[in-house]
């Protein structure tokens, strides 16, 4: 096969094509060539991370959450994780059928340190097939409260590193949108939200502020940026949380007020963290 220069040497064909990536004689087109950028763009912010990881421990364990078809953590897998001499990468997924096909997929190509568990985020903090501590939690596009899942799930796991890219978030939204009319005699900022495209779009941002407050609140560091350009995608936003067990004083405090202020004390038990 004639080597295509975006392809890194030891990337696995079979996968790419899998992924749709390569078409089936191997080839790239345009939009193959695009989401192919993409990838190795979300693979920049998270080679660092595996690689500070392994410093400290030889044998990480990622945990891709939400995980749908388990791209993510294939292409972290191909990229680096088989690379390495041990360590391992685990998709959670609450479909069956998406789950058993990872594992085929995996089987087929002897990518023998991935593990796909079918469990819901409740069952996955309880598993015992899932150990006390894992290292990084991803969550690619997973959406609405997916996102808080995998949030979830890094706190009680205590992760050193979240990275997780939101998707679709329309449940506060949706509290914004149902006391929307109460809000009106409340506070003047419901002038943000009072249009139904300003209801979507102010929901979406102020669900990220939300995260990042909790997320703040238990000791993390957060960093947020684009993930790709806005021409490729406007589900775009990249949060990186790096465990610093430095909790910020007011994170807790602002998270209260915020809630309080928009009215949306619906979410308070879903936002609001335990005390730290």
């Amino acid at each position: 096969m004639t080597l295509i220069p975006e392809i890194h040497p030891h990337q696995s064909i079979a996968l790419l094509k899998e992924l749709h990536i390569l078409t089936r004689d191997g080839k790239l087109n345009q939009d193959t060539r695009r989401k192919l950028k993409q990838v190795y763009h979300l693979y920049q912010f998270i080679e660092p991370l595996l690689q500070e990881v392994m410093q400290g421990n030889p044998s990480p364990m990622l945990v891709d959450h939400g995980a749908g078809k388990s791209y993510l953590g294939f292409i972290l897998y191909d990229l680096f994780m088989k690379q390495q001499a041990d360590g391992q990468v685990v998709g959670v997924e609450t479909r069956a059928e998406l789950v058993e096909k990872s594992r085929q997929l995996a089987s087929e190509l002897g990518f023998d340190r991935m593990q796909f568990h079918h469990l819901s985020v409740e069952e996955a903090m309880r598993s015992t097939a899932l150990p006390p501590k894992v290292e990084i939690v991803t969550a690619l596009h997973a959406c609405n409260t997916a996102t808080d899942d995998a949030i979830q799930f890094g706190l009680q796991k205590q992760a050193q590193f979240m990275v997780l890219v939101p998707c679709c978030q329309a449940e506060v939204a949706e509290v914004l949108r149902k006391r929307k009319n109460e809000s009106f005699g409340k506070t003047p900022l419901s002038e943000i939200w009072r249009h139904p495209i300003h209801t979507r779009e102010f929901g979406s941002q102020i669900t990220n502020v939300l995260r990042c407050l909790q997320l703040e609140a238990h000791g993390y560091q957060v960093t947020v940026t684009e993930l790709v350009g806005w021409e490729h995608s406007m589900k775009n936003e990249l949060i990186i949380a790096r465990y610093k067990n430095n909790p910020r004083r007011n994170a807790r405090e602002r998270l209260a007020q915020i809630l309080q202020e928009l009215n949306l004390e619906d979410l308070r038990s879903r936002f609001m963290p335990a005390e730290v």
